[in-house]
């Protein structure tokens, strides 16, 4: 067996386990410690870490099927592992000690959030931080946190070759965080996505992601778009939900009779209807997404990526994310009432499915831009 089945063997060892516990990471808010464990032990939050500091450095198609698969065990769990992948992927763009220094251990687990609502004063030797910020998956686990900051000299903001604003993220030690209990939601709710904050906190120049003037990284990972790593692994949480979701109407509708009917649901023509033509959406949202992933990966590897292979990444995991949400609504209503009641794990996929539609890197805004493109209009790609 190569490297890529043992991590995928493994991703549905945990998966499993997942699913067995996927009622006490929803009460719970956040991933229990122990689980996120097993998964920083199996080496998921080292897929983006470069090898250079002990790390996984791997390709984008594999970070995505393992994420899938932890999924369809419980939602929450595959987000923390994309999350943790992604944010590991900064490591390759800070000075070389300071990385091996955050490193040091393989099972370090980072997380943060990418949106500069943060602000960095410079000083001697560094920043001084302040700033709250959202959306913080897996940051009670972790230990580093990142955190998007405006750059500024004094009160003034500190300007890039264009006269644009400078924004880095900040690696920060998780011991110098506040957490906020804010997170109190409808769907993955285990991802613990609460708010974080700090005050008048000292960050070295080493630790502001991509400030210093560093050799751009070496390999694939690190030209691929750093950007559509997000985008990628919500569509793949999305592709697991709805995976499990049909696997879960299938099991159900073998023995369930609706009131009147003396045929199970799996009898009824509707049900055989409905049931193939979401079979055949999800199977062409992942042919789209994986396929888009490789095209995209092949040109990464000769040293460039080009426009219309992003445009196609963003479409694919847009794509991807919308036929999930498809999948899971006909297989809830398919289900009819038991999908309501807090034992259906029905209700549950469609809750978070429904949560991972509200990440801005799926917003249905990518279709406008990818329209464009296809038609070689001019289009704003900062986020392709």
């Amino acid at each position: 067996m190569t490297a890529s089945d043992d991590l995928l063997q493994e991703a549905e060892r945990l998966s499993a386990v997942f699913r067995d516990e996927a009622e006490r990471i929803e009460q719970s808010r956040r991933v229990p410690l122990e689980l996120s464990r097993m998964m920083a032990e199996a080496g998921f939050y080292r897929l983006g870490v470069p090898r250079s500091l002990g790390g996984l450095e791997a390709p984008a198609a594999l970070s995505s099927r393992i994420v899938e698969t932890l999924a369809r065990g419980d939602a929450s769990c595959g987000w923390l592992a994309f999350i943790g992948a992604t944010s590991g992927t900064a490591l390759a763009a800070i000075e070389a000690s300071a990385g091996q220094t955050i490193f040091a251990s393989p099972s370090t687990h980072l997380a943060g959030v990418f949106a500069p609502t943060g602000r960095a004063r410079r000083v001697d030797g560094g920043f001084v931080v302040n700033g709250r910020w959202q959306w913080g998956s897996g940051t009670q686990n972790a230990d580093w946190i990142l955190g998007g900051c405006l750059l500024c000299e004094g009160d003034a903001p500190m300007l890039d070759g264009k006269g644009r604003p400078r924004s880095h993220m900040m690696l920060m030690p998780a011991k110098d965080i506040t957490f906020l209990d804010t997170w109190h939601v409808t769907g993955l709710r285990g991802t613990g996505s609460l708010d974080f904050e700090v005050h008048e906190l000292f960050v070295p120049e080493t630790h502001a992601v991509g400030f210093l003037d560093l050799p751009k990284p070496e390999g694939a990972l690190y030209v691929f778009p750093n950007i559509t790593f997000l985008a990628l692994g919500i569509a793949a949480v999305s592709l697991g939900i709805a995976r499990a979701a049909i696997d879960e109407f299938v099991a159900l509708a073998l023995t369930k009779k609706r009131a009147g009917s003396a045929r199970t649901v799996a009898e009824q023509p509707h049900t055989h209807m409905t049931l193939a033509k979401a079979e055949a959406a999800l199977r062409g949202a992942r042919l789209f997404y994986y396929d888009a992933i490789d095209t995209a990966w092949r040109q990464a590897e000769c040293g460039d990526v080009s426009l219309d292979a992003r445009r196609d990444l963003r479409l694919a995991t847009t794509n991807a994310v919308a036929q999930g949400v498809e999948v899971v609504d006909a297989m809830y209503t398919l289900a009819g009432g038991t999908s309501v009641y807090e034992s259906s794990r029905l209700q549950r996929y469609f809750r978070d499915i429904h949560v991972a539609t509200q990440h801005i890197m799926v917003a249905p805004s990518t279709y406008e831009t990818a329209g464009r493109l296809f038609l070689g209009l001019d289009a704003n790609v900062a986020m392709f």
